[in-house]
């Protein structure tokens, strides 16, 4: 059952089955936040410190694969500030005028998330510097020779800006956060605690077999982690009583094609793809891309990232290529000459 503190900060007009799901099993406090242990120790000093000041936070960047609790830190912070905190993406600001709109109805010391905020036009970035800086906003009204300024004084508030690709954050934006945190995956433990916890405020019983398996297949991310919890809980569902055992579990992730080492029905056919289409590789990300019909950009910020540090797909400077480890899982012959023409 939701407790009223948790069920009063979801948004009640909103009847997205995901967005609730995502929003009811969602930590309020950094005591509750499972993983990340050196950024969420930091996040408690200059919390704690800006409360005993009676300052807003300093501004906060957190990068790093989507899927491991960027917009979650977000809201914490504002939870523990005692403040509101409003939500917003790159993409979504495409006039100052969007800009000047958010930031005029801020509060003292309130937060305001970015999403996606590599993805700002430079427009707009440029009209963020002064009130990142000195808390105004110079507004242009009119054009030509009628065209005049006007600054309007904002309240002291704090950016918590958000990226899956830090790289591509210019240096003078970069510059202007005072806290930038990376957020790495998840291990099995952390995952494992992570689906107790939502199994618990779900009211799902589940066995600790059968969440150390969901945990070493989600990809070291807690979002997948929950979302296989939330299918997995339907086949327990359909099938039995609803509970959760390891064969439930092993049955469930069979269907959902997830093998176990973690690899989705997309990570197989990436690998598979450039074993057997492209000989091994190495293959260019818009060619693999054009192969298995899927942007480019969503391979190398959702699936590639995964695929590396799990040591089933190298980058290199002639394009991407299945190691030995791709060969051995999926029971291929390792091609020798396939590294060796990379030296």
């Amino acid at each position: 059952m939701i407790d009223k503190e948790r069920k009063s900060y979801t948004n009640p007009d909103r009847r997205d089955d995901e967005f609730e799901f995502d929003r009811t099993i969602r930590p309020l406090r950094l005591t509750e936040f499972v993983g990340q242990g050196k950024v969420k120790k930091n996040l408690n000093v200059f919390i704690q410190a800006a409360k005993e000041r009676g300052e807003a936070l300093d501004h906060v960047l957190f990068y790093g694969p989507p899927g491991l609790g960027k917009t979650t830190l977000a809201h914490i912070i504002a939870y523990e500030l005692n403040t509101n905190v409003r939500m917003t993406s790159g993409p979504a600001l495409e006039k100052p005028g969007d800009l000047a709109g958010i930031l005029t109805n801020l509060s003292d010391r309130d937060v305001l998330f970015i999403d996606e905020i590599h993805r700002l036009n430079h427009t707009i970035e440029e009209y963020l510097y002064p009130a990142l800086e000195e808390f105004k906003l110079d507004i242009i009204i009119d054009k030509g020779p009628n065209a005049r300024s006007i600054q309007l004084t904002l309240p002291h508030f704090t950016l918590v800006g958000a990226t899956t690709r830090a790289g591509l954050l210019t240096s003078p934006l970069r510059a202007r956060f005072g806290v930038v945190s990376r957020l790495d995956y998840y291990d099995s433990d952390d995952l494992e605690l992570i689906i107790k916890r939502s199994a618990k405020i779900l009211g799902i019983i589940i066995d600790e077999r059968a969440a150390l398996e969901i945990a070493h297949r989600s990809r070291g991310t807690p979002r997948i982690a929950n979302r296989l919890l939330r299918r997995v809980r339907d086949f327990a569902q359909v099938a039995g009583d609803g509970t959760i055992n390891y064969e439930v579990a092993l049955d469930s992730l069979h269907q959902l094609d997830v093998d176990e080492k973690g690899l989705d029905e997309m990570d197989k056919r990436i690998l598979i793809t450039i074993i057997n289409k492209f000989n091994g590789g190495p293959v260019g990300i818009n060619t693999l891309a054009l192969a298995v019909a899927e942007e480019s950009d969503t391979i190398e910020e959702v699936y590639e990232p995964f695929l590396v540090q799990q040591g089933f797909l190298n980058r290199t400077p002639r394009g991407r290529v299945a190691t030995e480890l791709a060969y051995q899982h999926f029971g291929f012959a390792f091609k020798a000459h396939v590294q060796e023409k990379l030296f």
